[in-house]
């Protein structure tokens, strides 16, 4: 299972940006991929609610069902990913307090089966899929950063 992780400090305070990237319905505003997302099931944001995750690139647009396996507040969130039942990836946010706002550490731990693999490094136009998580998690963690400035 290979693991990705970017780092980006934040000048808001660790509960403020927990509650920026637990609503995921705002993450297409941070996420270049993220097309948006809907709560399925359960209390938005805790602990086995699901939300289905709408992606996009520039030629085509695909949706996971997810559901959230971390959810303690001004620390840390996670959400297991799945298309038709089968394992995805898992992303998680780590939020650490400094004395100048926090640090937040994306993580994603990819879990596709062989045929996913395929199907992605088709999509992705040859990328290896954890280059192409590197740097669409960076521009996200940049953008949440601008937003929690503002």
């Amino acid at each position: 299972m290979a693991m990705v992780e970017v780092r980006r400090m934040m000048s808001g305070d660790a509960q403020q940006v927990y509650e920026l990237i637990s609503d995921v319905t705002r993450m297409a505003e941070w996420s270049p991929e993220s097309a948006g997302a809907e709560w399925l099931t359960g209390e938005p944001g805790t602990v086995g609610s699901t939300f289905r995750g709408d992606n996009r690139r520039p030629w085509y647009k695909w949706s996971t069902v997810c559901t959230v396996t971390a959810a303690d507040s001004g620390k840390r969130f996670a959400f297991a990913v799945s298309v038709r039942d089968q394992p995805v990836s898992t992303w998680e946010f780590e939020i650490t307090p400094t004395p100048d706002g926090c640090e937040v550490t994306e993580r994603t731990f990819d879990q596709r089966n062989l045929f996913f693999r395929m199907f992605t490094f088709l999509g992705t136009g040859g990328i290896p899929r954890s280059v192409r998580n590197r740097r669409t998690m960076t521009q996200t963690l940049d953008n949440l950063a601008r937003a929690v400035r503002h």
